[in-house]
């Protein structure tokens, strides 16, 4: 029943809360991100199954008026059944609540395939939830090597006792679980990769752009789906914003091991993101782009990486476009506002978008002109639990967190009650 649900989620929370400070060791042990971000993701991440534990007492249906005097209709929602949910390493637990508090909240079972690189916090929140009263098999964890990833993949993805399959990750992989998902004609949510531009007009803050742009870009290292991944500045303020972005670097983040209170970047997931971000700074600088501050690895070990910022750079360069999801900043030089929308709207992908402007006609217009589906308007940081979270064009289907999450695990019933 939806009390009891909402009574197990409920003390799910209050556990995650109480055990705050394991689960973010947890999170820097296993992913490297600071330990006050990682206690922040568990703030964050618990607060999912606070909002779906109330929720859960609100999944309404319709009495709809009936076009016949001796009928009588009805709208039920009910829950999909098994979801199989596959998560990414970048947040290993809020990205799981995400979904998770909302599949049980609308009362399904959940099959979690956390990321090879971070299982153990899919883990941890298992033993909470065994410890919260939710019953044996509602929520099943089942780690896999990298090797096994794709095969235990297509299982959930093609098996016929699943009916809702739920990811966060790349595009490249969400349009094969898309392929794998068709064959039973699965419902499917996913929210996949970003593109994010950070536009700053000549009538920002720039003092506020600045702060914003610090958190957008490096929180996590750069690795976020929402991070900026181009900065567009106006040319009548250009100048200005580098230099101030180039000294809030080099004064603000502190490279580092994550259980250290000082660092504010830890190091990259693995080798191969290490090497992208390398990849993306020399193309850049061989067409003519300047490095203006970092731009190579730290001397603290193969996966740290120096906050880098580099200027003069154009839309052809692979770091405008590709997502990097590292600590690399590229500016590009605009004139007119068209302009700027233009080349923001270029890409394929559509998730977050933000933009700095104190013109309010200006802010009309280029927040509903932006192809994504979040935008922050003089904001870097924009994600909540009571906001809808996903993307248009290639960045996904389906909206995660708000009141609209729960919809993703519900199919609607129509039932006409007849001879009446």
């Amino acid at each position: 029943p939806c009390q009891e649900r909402s009574v197990r989620l409920r003390r799910w929370y209050e556990l995650m809360i109480e055990n705050k400070e394991e689960l973010a060791r947890i999170i820097t042990a296993e992913n490297g991100k600071p330990l006050k971000e990682a206690q922040g993701e568990i703030v964050y991440s618990a607060s999912f199954l606070e909002w779906f534990a109330e929720e859960a007492r609100r999944i309404y249906g319709d009495v709809i008026p009936a076009a016949a005097k001796d009928r009588r209709v009805l709208v039920l929602k009910q829950p999909v059944g098994v979801a199989a949910v596959i998560t990414p390493w970048n947040f290993p637990s809020a990205m799981i609540t995400r979904k998770v508090g909302a599949a049980l909240a609308a009362g399904c079972t959940v099959v979690v395939k956390p990321a090879e690189d971070t299982p153990l916090s899919a883990l941890a929140l298992g033993e909470l939830a065994n410890q919260a009263g939710i019953p044996a098999g509602v929520y099943n964890v089942v780690p896999c090597s990298r090797q096994q990833t794709a095969a235990v993949g297509e299982v959930l993805c093609t098996d016929p006792l699943v009916s809702k399959i739920s990811f966060t990750g790349s595009t490249a992989t969400g349009k094969i679980l898309l392929k794998q998902a068709a064959g039973t004609v699965k419902r499917v949510s996913m929210e996949l990769g970003g593109h994010a531009p950070f536009i700053v007009f000549d009538s920002a803050n720039v003092d506020r752009a600045v702060a914003g742009a610090l958190a957008s870009k490096y929180r996590n290292s750069g690795q976020t789906c929402v991070c900026t991944n181009r900065f567009l500045v106006q040319k009548g303020i250009h100048d200005e914003f580098v230099e101030k972005f180039a000294k809030a670097i080099e004064k603000e983040l502190h490279v580092g091991n994550g259980f250290d209170a000082k660092t504010t970047q830890g190091p990259l997931i693995n080798e191969k993101a290490v090497e992208k971000v390398e990849k993306h700074i020399k193309d850049a600088v061989s067409q003519g782009a300047s490095i203006v501050t970092g731009g190579k690895r730290h001397s603290l070990g193969k996966n740290f990486f120096e906050p880098t910022l580099l200027s003069n750079v154009t839309t052809k360069m692979l770091c405008t476009q590709e997502e990097t999801f590292g600590p690399l900043a590229p500016v590009i030089k605009f004139e007119t506002e068209a302009e700027a929308v233009a080349i923001a709207n270029a890409a394929n992908v559509g998730l977050a978008g933000y933009f700095y402007s104190q013109d309010p006609a200006q802010i009309w217009r280029v927040a509903e002109q932006l192809e994504v589906g979040m935008v922050g308007v003089n904001e870097g940081i924009i994600s909540s639990v009571e906001c809808p979270f996903g993307g248009v064009k290639e960045s996904g289907l389906g909206r995660e967190g708000s009141k609209y999450g729960i919809d993703e695990y519900l199919e609607i019933k129509y039932v006409c009650l007849g001879g009446l």
